[in-house]
């Protein structure tokens, strides 16, 4: 199955970070091999091969090595550059024989999970690395010839930890990312994290704060040339991410990899989460398929108006337009959460933060 976007999910993590609730391995030792020879096994059953983007994520993809990424990009097939090949990387993985690998394998679009500048800050989230070492992993990744970076960050933590986020965001600056990707802090079930707020040791940000911080973050990435061309996601002219893109534009997408997600533009499917069924499952020869559903006309509607109103392109008044839509735009513009023009209603930034609820109201 050619494919525009692939994405394969590598679930290894030396650690879990407090707020971590996604589908990970923790091991000290990355079983490399066992993993790619479970990623075989479902690429032979997909017949799997990108044709624009492909994504690794996780997880951390970037602990499978530089060797480990090559081998990757061999089981895929890949004969030519792609457009666009992203690898998700924890900073202390980025190191010079590793970059020129991935270099080599075609990668040539990195996102460092930076996350803050402040070592007290990154040791609160049990992160594996200090804020040096990210300023280093910026410096040997272009060296080593990545053209495209990436660094995320997240905001709106607890008062208690007193970081400093105009300070994070300057620091990020100064590295000069081709591209930022924001996270707002959440409290998820079952995270470390979940179980500090249910002992009363962490009191997480308030709206007040969250609104803040993010307006902030508007304002100085602006300032140094960036622009939001999604409710998260800042990039200089031409750095947007073309992979991400085709998940917002309702694109068909394959995944591959434990609880990776697809889309073929009318059904939805996703795997199996935890790696050691995935890995049973494709032993045994069977699809590692753990559900399915289908999207009607309304479903599809829906979902395309909400994509549509997270990115900067906004959403088209159609004709004729849904009487509640009608009804709202004007209340939003009021308000100074939209603006409209050229029949094409885009939020604010205020309104990117009331997106969840404005897009109930319609």
């Amino acid at each position: 199955m050619t494919t525009r976007h692939l994405y394969v999910h590598v679930p290894f993590c030396g650690r879990r970070c407090t707020y971590c609730d996604f589908s990970i391995a923790v091991r000290r030792t990355v079983p490399v091999e066992a993993y790619l020879e479970s990623l075989g096994r479902e690429i032979a059953l997909t017949g799997a091969h990108p044709d624009e983007t492909l994504y690794l994520g996780g997880g951390t993809p970037s602990r499978l090595g530089g060797e480990g990424i090559a081998a990757l990009a061999r089981l895929l097939g890949l004969e030519r550059e792609l457009a666009e090949f992203t690898l998700e990387a924890n900073p202390e993985d980025v190191t010079a024989p590793s970059v020129s690998a991935w270099a080599r394998a075609g990668v040539n679009r990195v996102s460092i999970g930076a996350q803050s500048f402040d070592d007290r800050v990154l040791a609160w989230m049990h992160r594996t690395h200090d804020a040096a070492r990210v300023r280093e992993a910026v410096r040997t990744a272009r060296a080593g010839g990545i053209p495209n970076l990436s660094l995320d960050l997240i905001f709106a933590l607890p008062v208690s930890l007193r970081r400093d986020w105009r300070r994070d965001l300057d620091a990020a600056i100064a590295l000069e990312p081709d591209h930022v990707s924001l996270y707002g802090l959440t409290v998820e079930p079952g995270t470390p994290l979940f179980r500090q707020v249910g002992r009363g040791e962490a009191v997480p940000a308030d709206d007040a704060r969250y609104e803040q911080e993010y307006l902030l973050a508007h304002e100085r990435l602006a300032a140094a040339g960036y622009g939001f061309y999604e409710v998260s996601n800042a990039a200089r002219p031409g750095r947007e991410a073309v992979h991400n893109r085709a998940y917002w534009l309702l694109e068909p997408y394959l995944g591959l990899g434990p609880s990776a997600h697809s889309f073929d533009g009318v059904s939805r499917w996703w795997n199996e989460p935890a790696w050691a069924r995935w890995q049973e499952l494709l032993e045994q020869g069977k699809s590692p398929v753990a559900g399915h559903e289908i999207l009607n006309d309304h479903q599809r509607r829906l979902e395309q108006m909400y994509l549509a109103l997270r990115t900067s392109t906004g959403l088209a008044m159609e004709e004729p337009c849904p009487p509640k839509l009608a009804r709202e735009v004007p209340r939003w513009i009021g308000a100074g959460w939209a603006a409209e023009s050229g029949r094409r209603v885009r939020l604010t930034p205020q309104g990117w933060l009331r997106l969840d609820s404005l897009v109930a109201s319609i």
